[in-house]
């Protein structure tokens, strides 16, 4: 019952933390003048990783399951993921530069 639980926390969590950061970084580039839509699967990927580390690294300790696995990432793979959103959330900017 406690990982159907967790599970459920995950969904919601995502939902509203990849929302907001959703809602954020398309305002950010709308007023950059970029569309929007073209960049979605990029940008959705980006949101997914940190919110992977925030999870893995903060909120898996805060919840409803008390099993194993529960240990955070490396710093340096935790340093790589975060790097790697970067450079995604950078890349639409670059790529309507160089193709636009």
């Amino acid at each position: 019952m406690r990982t159907l639980l967790e599970l459920i926390r995950i969904i919601v969590l995502f939902a509203i933390v990849g929302s907001a950061l959703g809602y954020f970084i398309n305002y950010f580039y709308l007023e950059m003048g970029l569309e929007t839509e073209k960049y979605g699967l990029i940008v959705f990927i980006a949101i997914f990783i940190l919110f992977f580390v925030l999870y893995r690294n903060k909120l898996q300790f805060s919840g409803w399951y008390k099993g194993k696995g529960r240990e955070k990432l490396p710093r340096i793979v935790s340093q790589i993921l975060i790097l790697s959103s970067a450079i995604l959330l950078l890349l639409p900017p670059i790529l309507n530069l160089l193709l636009g």
